[in-house]
């Protein structure tokens, strides 16, 4: 619950800094030379790029967390079985050896949604964030039947 928090939080204070500048390149627009046009222009695409990015980061998330509450119907959500020293660090073995088990569930049955979302918590439980987007969006791509490189 306080990750969605943090998140809307987050999410509204882009909102409001993407409205801001937005204003601000609309006022060099309006001041018509060639100099505050073009800046008005670069400004205003901040936000658009900004705006994109949240909603894709948005969907995801949703999307993500749909597959969550499936997997947990099923009864299938990964157990956390990782050893943590005393500061509550992850040991690197313990990642290792669940890792290499995901993985090889994984290649066993390559088209099952579940496998890539256990093999995708496995890899942000190394800290490997972009190869644990990459999983997830292959778990999301097999969940809703669409071509296996989407």
């Amino acid at each position: 619950m306080r990750a969605k928090i943090t998140y809307l939080v987050t999410a509204a204070v882009l909102v409001f800094y993407f409205v801001l500048a937005g204003s601000r390149g609309v006022l060099l627009l309006e001041q018509g030379t060639w100099i505050t046009v073009t800046l008005g222009v670069a400004v205003l695409i901040l936000p658009v790029i900004g705006i994109w990015f949240l909603w894709a980061n948005t969907r995801f998330v949703t999307r993500a967390n749909r597959l969550a509450v499936a997997l947990e119907a099923e009864g299938g959500l990964p157990v956390d079985e990782l050893v943590r020293t005393e500061g509550g660090r992850i040991d690197r073995d313990s990642a290792d050896a669940v890792f290499a088990r995901r993985k090889a569930e994984t290649e066993d049955a390559p088209d099952d949604w579940r496998c890539w979302f256990r093999l995708a918590v496995a890899y942000q439980d190394a800290r490997d964030t972009p190869r644990a987007r990459k999983a997830m969006q292959r778990a999301i791509a097999l969940h809703e039947n669409k071509p296996a490189g989407v």
